[in-house]
């Protein structure tokens, strides 16, 4: 049966208490009724002729929601954070990039007194000079304890003497590099802005202090001398320090002294060591540190016994057992051309070669 008042055949469809009674519970307040896009026409809007009986409200009436504001706010913020980040990135990018220095050298040869001493074989010879307690290879180019400092960390400054020992085996101890074969082992190391120096310095050696082929490495001419052991004895030490806030500096000092014979010779030719001092100077930027790079900024290299009358810009022409130097000295030096470097040459001492 139905309830008190309902008619007997039950509530009609679509009368009170039918279909509508699901939509009882819907609420209309007040923000539901502000934010609707159609509004009704006031009674004295509706008496003007064909005004229709409800309107379109306009947004700009309703005004911007607090969504949208919000959302508006947060762009802003991360539009401004880009273009902070862009301008503080802590990576310098190419047009802020300082820019690097070339390489500064001198090539120093060092005359003997009189003949090159030999010896049968190169382990005799190298227990008879001042060579006898160096280590072998890059054994005798230790990386010192580090620790950081104030604009590096102590990875960046292992990173830092790590590449410039991988340089100085690369530059001092390959055997292709050594015989004039390939350079590339050691210019695959060299920041980017120096590989058109390095290459004019192979391409078009020239004695000015900037584009000697052995100032970027030791350099031997193959059509005169070649290893009689390749067991190469060093001795020297690394140091790493900051230059600025931006650079790390590594000094290296160490000498290299190699067993040679004449070129084509057999294994009973006499054999004679080749003494190479060399004094580098690198600098790393943040960017060289990353990729593994080098900026060789200064070389200072002293190598005998050699002749002085000889070009040691391209090739060092090593003086071999029993040979003496040509007469003559180094080029002349012209105090009145400002560009031009000074031409020098050394005498090696006895001291310095193996006694008999």
């Amino acid at each position: 049966m139905g309830g008190p008042g309902d008619p007997p055949e039950g509530t009609p469809e679509g009368g009170p208490g039918g279909a509508e009674d699901e939509y009882r519970s819907v609420v209309f307040d007040e923000s539901f009724v502000r934010a609707a896009r159609l509004q009704e026409y006031s009674a004295r809007e509706r008496m003007a002729d064909h005004a229709p009986a409800v309107r379109r409200r306009s947004s700009l009436h309703r005004g911007l929601t607090r969504q949208a504001l919000v959302l508006v706010l947060l762009i802003a913020i991360a539009f401004g954070t880009a273009i902070y980040m862009g301008v503080r990135h802590p990576y310098s990018s190419p047009q802020t990039r300082r820019p690097v220095e070339p390489l500064r050298m001198t090539v120093i040869p060092l005359a003997p007194r009189g003949k090159v001493p030999g010896g049968a074989d190169a382990e005799t010879l190298y227990r008879h000079s001042p060579a006898a307690h160096y280590d072998i290879g890059a054994e005798g180019i230790p990386l010192p304890a580090s620790r950081s400092t104030a604009h590096f960390s102590e990875s960046q400054i292992v990173a830092a003497l790590t590449t410039a020992k991988d340089y100085l085996v690369r530059s001092s101890l390959y055997p292709e590099v050594l015989t004039g074969r390939q350079a590339e082992p050691a210019r695959s190391l060299l920041d980017p802005d120096q590989l058109d120096q390095f290459d004019q310095s192979f391409d078009h050696p020239a004695a000015d202090g900037r584009h000697a082929a052995t100032g970027w490495l030791v350099r031997l001419d193959p059509s005169r001398a070649q290893l009689a052991d390749d067991r190469i004895r060093v001795q020297g030490d690394l140091r790493a320090t900051e230059s600025d806030a931006a650079t790390l500096e590594v000094s290296a000092d160490h000498t290299f002294v190699y067993a040679l014979r004449r070129t084509g010779a057999g294994a009973d030719a006499a054999v004679s060591l080749f003494t190479v001092r060399r004094e580098l100077t690198f600098h790393f930027s943040r960017d060289d540190l990353r990729t593994h790079q080098v900026q060789l900024v200064t070389s200072s290299v002293q190598a005998g016994p050699l002749s002085c009358a000889e070009d040691s810009t391209s090739y060092l022409r090593p003086l071999l057992a029993g040979q003496t130097p040509r007469a003559g000295g180094p080029a002349g030096t012209d105090p009145y051309a400002t560009d031009s470097p000074t031409a020098l040459c050394g005498t090696l001492a006895t001291a310095a070669q193996p006694r008999g």
